[in-house]
């Protein structure tokens, strides 16, 4: 293949241009703030499990107490009613006299026992809530950062973003004006060969491949005319020779 040697320096300048693309891409793909989100992410997501089930657990608490206060006022409500049948006079049997001051003795017995379990719900429901309370400023705080390391990062994005595409913008231009059989070459080689499909031959060393060439790739291409396309017996990339090529 055949092309001017202004051409093929033109290639050199695609070539720059596209590793310039490339580094951009890794630098979005790379940004610190990926690995910050992810972690903090993964730390809500453990929070917010922790925070629904201290929600759960005083939710429970709360039917619990409820029920164990509604059992403490119906004992209390049935002790009232055996008091006033006491106090009324209306029972004289001292059979029945005593089995009712049993009753209202068991019954009083019975809401202090139930008073104390609500006393217990009530302690575990109050740890819950703080435990509840606790969760949620962790949450609201590792939301935070979250929201702030988002905002870095979608910062760096487009800042990333208008440079790459002012970087496409004059891809274009310079590689409109490069053959486009040259072109073609250039495209299929830098698929192949990670990125890089064109590079310089400075001081006789291959800048693709950073081998020097032998004494025989060396005399091939000082002989080849000044608009052929030479390549790197390496590493197959387009050398373009210029006044740095040792030659």
């Amino acid at each position: 293949m055949n092309a001017e040697p202004a051409d093929q320096i033109r290639l050199l300048d695609v070539q720059a241009l596209d590793v310039r693309l490339q580094q951009l891409a890794h630098k979005r793909r790379s940004l610190p703030e990926h690995a910050e989100i992810e972690s903090l992410t993964k730390d809500l997501t453990q929070l917010r499990d922790l925070l629904v089930a201290a929600q759960t657990e005083e939710s429970d608490c709360a039917r619990e107490q409820t029920k164990a206060e509604q059992d403490v006022d119906q004992v209390r409500q049935r002790a009232a009613r055996d008091q006033q049948r006491l106090d009324s006079g209306a029972i004289t049997s001292p059979k029945d006299l005593e089995n009712l001051q049993r009753e209202i003795a068991s019954l009083a017995k019975r809401q202090g026992d139930l008073e104390d379990v609500v006393l217990e719900v009530m302690e575990r429901r109050e740890s819950a809530q703080e435990r509840v309370a606790e969760l949620t400023e962790r949450v609201s705080s590792v939301q935070s950062k979250i929201d702030d390391a988002t905002g870095r990062r979608d910062a760096a994005y487009e800042e990333i973003d208008g440079e790459a595409a002012t970087v496409t913008k004059e891809r274009e231009v310079v590689a409109g004006s490069v053959p486009a059989d040259l072109l073609k070459l250039y495209e299929k080689l830098r698929e192949q060969q990670g990125g890089i499909g064109a590079a310089k031959l400075y001081q006789r060393t291959c800048q693709g491949c950073r081998q020097e060439l032998s004494i025989t790739d060396i005399n091939d291409i000082r002989a080849a005319a000044p608009d052929t396309v030479v390549r790197c017996e390496n590493c197959r990339r387009i050398l373009v020779r210029t006044a740095e090529s040792g030659l």
